[in-house]
């Protein structure tokens, strides 16, 4: 029976408003996109990097954002020199700045869940700002335990940070689930040690082709539907 539920942070309680930025930024260029197009574009950058060059993206973002640029631009069938697209990315981000939000419904989700008798944890892999976004978007007070890998020097896939959580939480690999985004780190870090992982994915089975994992979802306001439960109740979505 689960009685532990445990989080990711990125892309699965909180997203940026990244779309909107690089919407800009394009438009400086004299090249439009969509919102949805640009979001479509971002979600296939991110799996790709996910599958092929795991940990990447969790580090300092000038190690890797000309390459990850250049895949968003073929994406988005652009051919961009890449110091025009960083440098107009660059201006709009110093005007519209990128922010951690949480989710539509993510808070009250958590907590929706935590009335069904659900306690609930965060397993990240981020740097020292995670207590502030988690703060600033009032997620903390939802959760239980929170092991962040910049704090105790362990990063998922490593099975050892999915232990040290049911070692703090004071529950069997059974007794969990874990839901989070991306597959080489979750899914393979959770089953590590034998707990089983909820899979989020926004567009389906896009950018996720190669998988035949399930179950997978389209987001955290899909978790207590996957439960048996009924969804988020309409008086408290948003």
């Amino acid at each position: 029976m689960i009685r532990f539920l445990w989080f990711d942070l990125g892309y699965t309680l909180v997203r940026t408003n990244r779309e909107e930025v690089y919407q800009k930024a394009l438009e400086r260029l004299g090249v439009y996109r969509g919102r949805e197009e640009i979001a479509v574009a971002y979600h296939r950058s991110d799996k790709l990097f996910m599958r092929e060059y795991p940990g990447v993206l969790g580090k300092d973002s000038r190690a890797f954002l000309p390459w990850y640029v250049g895949t968003l631009n073929y994406n988005l069938r652009l051919s961009l020199p890449i110091e025009e697209a960083l440098q107009a990315h660059r201006a709009v981000a110093g005007e519209c700045p990128l922010q951690w939000q949480a989710y539509e419904g993510a808070k009250r989700t958590l907590r929706y869940l935590r009335g069904l008798g659900y306690r609930l944890g965060l397993i990240s892999n981020w740097d020292d700002s995670a207590r502030e976004v988690l703060a600033r978007n009032g997620l903390d007070e939802e959760l239980e335990e929170i092991l962040v890998s910049s704090e105790i020097g362990v990063e998922k896939p490593d099975p050892d940070i999915f232990r040290m959580a049911l070692d703090r939480g004071g529950v069997s690999a059974s007794e969990s689930l874990y839901i989070g985004d991306n597959y080489y780190d979750d899914v393979v870090g959770s089953q590590k040690v034998g707990m089983h992982c909820l899979l989020i994915n926004a567009f389906g089975s896009l950018g996720i082709e190669e998988l035949s994992y399930r179950p997978v979802i389209s987001g955290i306001r899909d978790v207590a539907a996957y439960l048996g439960h009924p969804g988020l109740p309409l008086e408290i979505t948003g």
